[in-house]
């Protein structure tokens, strides 16, 4: 079987990994981590460990500039697309949208 990925790169520009930190890691006080390399390409790199900070990790979204707001909210409005977008066949075709564990 030939498994599909995605780049790193796309991962984080369509909002992944935003989404993926904002909403499970940052309040466990981790974080993913993606380094820029030299030649362009991207990379996962680590997971930050704040675990001893009670308040966990945060953007501080309500101190930033429009500009990162904005582009906050456009990669956060389109993971919530994708997860509509998915939500009905996967309820349809599993019986669940996300995997219970008995």
């Amino acid at each position: 079987m030939n498994i599909k990925k995605i780049s790193a790169k796309e991962f984080r520009e369509k909002g992944y990994l935003q989404e993926v930190n904002r909403r499970f890691f940052h309040p466990l006080g981790l974080a993913l981590e993606m380094t820029v390399n030299i030649d362009g390409t991207e990379t996962l790199s680590g997971l930050w460990d704040y675990r001893e900070d009670e308040e966990g990790i945060y953007y501080d979204l309500k101190n930033s500039n429009k500009k990162r707001k904005d582009t906050f909210k456009l990669k956060y409005e389109f993971i919530e697309n994708e997860l509509k977008k998915r939500k009905k066949s996967r309820e349809e075709k599993l019986g669940f949208f996300i995997e219970p564990i008995e």
